[in-house]
């Protein structure tokens, strides 16, 4: 079985193109949960398979997080299989990939630079609050797609400089909140200057913080651009595996259409030969 290990700002991928492996699809959750061990074999955020397309798009894009949970997009893994569609003649510069949260564009800036329109908000929350412990933190809520991918935007100082192991207990609770009764990705951020944050993420199906997010990203940049925070374009977002871009077209008060701009790297490419994996 052939692979391609991405990674799009440090949120890593392994990729399998199922057009060519044929494998069933209720294999899927238990090779992602193997594949994407760190320690026990390649190790990655996630599993993305390249499928037959249904509704008229290029190829199908399914997402499978490491615990082999389903997702219903991957914002930067988009960025990822834009790039492996282009360079494996799937697709031309421009594309259209089905996600399960609807259709996602995709558009080649150079080799490595690729840019996606996100699903588009299809719920948000601006003034929502959890409490933790006691402690009423503010939190936004914005899904997107349909089925919504959750994210839970929450602000909060210094976080450059906050504690790590804190701050991942804190990302858990809200997590599994109960207000958020599919769980939710969150998404913590501070202004760190004109129309540029600092963010990390707590990403459900990974359950830890991952080098980044791309709807996540998203997701905080449709609260900020909502708030007056942020223009709305090129929104520069830091991360702890580089930098990401998004634009947020408003109309009124919601936005219309989001893009997302960033890096890809292709880290290896070849054959699984993990002896654990029974297909």
């Amino acid at each position: 079985m052939r692979f391609t290990k991405m990674n799009g700002a440090g949120n890593d991928f392994i990729i399998l193109n199922n057009l060519e492996e044929r494998l069933p699809r209720d294999r899927f959750p238990a090779i992602a949960r193997l594949l994407c061990h760190r320690h026990l074999s390649i190790g990655a955020d996630g599993l993305m398979v390249v499928d037959t397309p249904t509704e008229g798009g290029d190829y199908r894009m399914l997402f499978y997080n490491s615990d082999g949970s389903m997702g219903e997009m991957c914002g930067n893994g988009a960025r990822c299989i834009c790039r492996y569609g282009y360079e494996h003649g799937l697709a031309g510069e421009r594309q259209t990939v089905e996600t399960t949260a609807g259709i996602v564009t995709g558009e080649r800036i150079d080799r490595r630079m690729y840019r996606i329109r996100l699903n588009d908000p299809t719920t948000v929350r601006l003034d929502g609050a959890v409490e933790v412990d006691g402690t009423t933190y503010p939190c936004a809520y914005v899904e997107l797609g349909n089925p919504g991918i959750p994210h839970a935007v929450v602000p909060y100082p210094n976080l450059r400089e906050a504690d790590e192991n804190a701050l991942r207990e804190l990302g858990r609770s809200i997590r599994w909140h109960k207000d958020f009764p599919k769980g939710a990705n969150v998404n913590f951020y501070e202004l760190i200057g004109p129309d540029h944050i600092f963010e990390r993420t707590f990403e459900r199906g990974v359950e830890d913080f991952t080098y980044a997010c791309g709807t996540g990203t998203g997701s905080v940049v449709t609260v900020l651009t909502l708030r007056d925070q942020v223009s709305g374009k090129n929104v520069q977002a830091d991360m702890a595996g580089g930098r990401l871009v998004v634009d947020a077209e408003r109309v009124l008060s919601h936005i219309a259409s989001l893009y997302l701009t960033g890096p890809t790297n292709i880290v290896c490419e070849g054959f699984v030969t993990d002896e654990d994996l029974q297909l």
